[in-house]
């Protein structure tokens, strides 16, 4: 079989796979593109609220109140869960988790990722317009519903100290609310809208679109087995559909299987996963949802798609490829049709899927120190669908020699030794 060559293979087709690929492919690079799917954005990208954050500062960290560890620790919180028979897994990284979500930590990381936030929606809409789908965006923003004072104080708070890096949000009472969504019913404490984030109705079809961008200029996409990966003579060489493909450069865009790259390696990197869990909705009756509505107290999202209303579950800790246990939807879909009209569930089951997560909820970017043409970018956690093409913009400038237009040290991999 034939084996082809080209300037840079990309293992891994999501969001961030994808967004490298365009950006290199944009800097005249030649680029082979390769997922163990025969289509883009079928795993982590698939399965999101859809919320491009351009406004989000504060990164998910750890959180430090007694209480709310109490409950954690308990089972007893709808935003987290725990499989007890994979805790030895994760003990040791929830507390790297935990020291790295400091005060000082938590201001760290959310410096460190400011500027690709804020270049986030930028990035996008540049790709939609060239990918010719600007239907799939809507800038209407997001709303996060408080029940209890004590959160809704809490938001105050981190609304009033967001406007320090220029992010301004509004806090909404019960008659702000009534307006920006007149189907959703509940006691609230309050809310706060954020304006200037975008939302996605098929967050997999924009993958698939700009992959198919990719593809019109030039690029090729293969289904290869990334494990197959060597070092030969110089270049990086892989096993693919139709042979084999030889590369200078190789950029790991994996998600929560980098490590099956990186491991074999020798590179001792604490990824681990928090997994997710979504299921479409139909609205009930003529009901619309006319933005994201985050309910913070009950740990779900509901989202507008084009396939129905997505309701989206907090953090699940379960190992990687453990079966599939949606508790937190079955627990959510109730809770969800009291705050919004909904009819039947559109798929059978719910989709289920992995957040790749680093401890200070940073993503690695850049060159492996041992490896050279090795490059690593992955563990977006919560923000894959947001940060991919600006990570894959960073990437793009590092491997090229062009003046990143952020400071990429925050994300090297030697910070964990």
């Amino acid at each position: 079989m034939a084996e082809l060559r080209a300037d840079v293979v990309v293992l891994g087709a999501g969001m961030v796979g994808v967004g490298a690929a365009l950006h290199l492919q944009k800097r005249g690079r030649d680029v082979v593109l390769v997922d163990r799917h025969d289509v883009a954005g079928e795993e982590t990208s698939y399965g999101n609220a859809g919320i491009i954050e351009c406004a989000s500062v504060f990164p998910y960290m750890f959180p430090r109140d007694f209480g709310e560890l109490l409950r954690y620790a308990l089972n007893r919180a709808p935003q987290v869960r725990y499989r007890f028979a994979d805790l030895p897994i994760f003990l040791p990284w929830l507390a790297r988790y935990y020291f790295a979500s400091s005060a000082e930590g938590a201001l760290h990381s959310a410096l460190a990722e400011m500027p690709l936030i804020r270049q986030s929606l930028i990035e996008h809409e540049a790709l939609i317009a060239e990918a010719g789908v600007p239907e799939l965006l809507r800038k209407t923003g997001w709303i996060k519903l408080y029940r209890s004072e004590a959160t809704f104080a809490k938001a105050v708070r981190d609304t009033e100290r967001a406007k320090q890096y220029g992010v301004t949000n509004e806090v909404l009472d019960a008659k702000g609310i009534a307006a920006r969504e007149p189907n959703l019913s509940g006691d609230f404490a309050g809310a706060v809208y954020s304006p200037a984030p975008g939302s996605i109705v098929d967050p997999g079809g924009l993958a698939k679109a700009y992959a198919a961008l990719f593809g019109r200029r030039g690029g090729r996409f293969f289904v290869g087995d990334a494990r197959t990966l060597e070092q030969s003579g110089g270049r990086w060489r892989l096993a693919i559909s139709e042979g084999s493909v030889t590369a200078r450069e190789v950029v790991v865009a994996m998600g929560p299987w980098s490590d099956q790259i990186f491991g074999p390696l020798g590179y001792a990197i604490p990824l681990q996963v928090k997994r997710g869990y979504h299921l479409h909705l139909k609205p009930g009756g003529n009901a619309v949802l006319n933005h994201p509505v985050l309910d913070s107290d009950l740990g779900y999202c509901l989202a507008p798609m084009n396939r129905g209303i997505r309701l989206t579950t907090g953090v699940e800790f379960a190992h990687r490829d453990a079966p599939a246990s949606p508790v937190q939807v079955e627990r959510a879909v109730p809770r969800a049709r009291n705050l919004f009209p909904l009819g039947d569930p559109v798929e059978s089951k719910p989709w289920k899927g992995a957040r790749p997560c680093l401890p200070d909820m940073l993503p690695v970017i850049g060159k492996a120190p041992r490896h050279p043409g090795l490059w690593l970018d992955f563990g977006h956690q919560h923000h894959g669908l947001t940060l991919g093409p600006v990570s894959g913009r960073l990437l793009a400038e590092m491997m090229t020699g062009e003046t990143p237009f952020a400071d990429a040290k925050p994300f090297a991999v030697e910070r964990f030794g």
